[in-house]
């Protein structure tokens, strides 16, 4: 294994967000993960698509 396992505690800098989503959009979140070479899960399809649009919006705080 060459990659290092992502389990375990959640990073310093990072805050859990929880969210209701409508099924309608769930599945497409579900869609446009299985297009992706890594099968993504839903919560990092959501980070994706946030930092996505957040580029879009040119608004990055990293």
């Amino acid at each position: 294994m060459s990659e290092k396992s992502k389990k375990g505690r959640p990073r310093v800098d990072t805050e859990a967000v929880n969210l209701r989503l409508p099924r309608k959009m769930i599945d497409a979140i579900d869609d446009l993960r299985r297009r992706e070479n890594d099968l993504p899960t839903r919560p990092e399809m959501i980070r994706r698509g946030l930092a996505e649009w957040l580029e879009e919006k040119s608004f990055d705080r990293e």
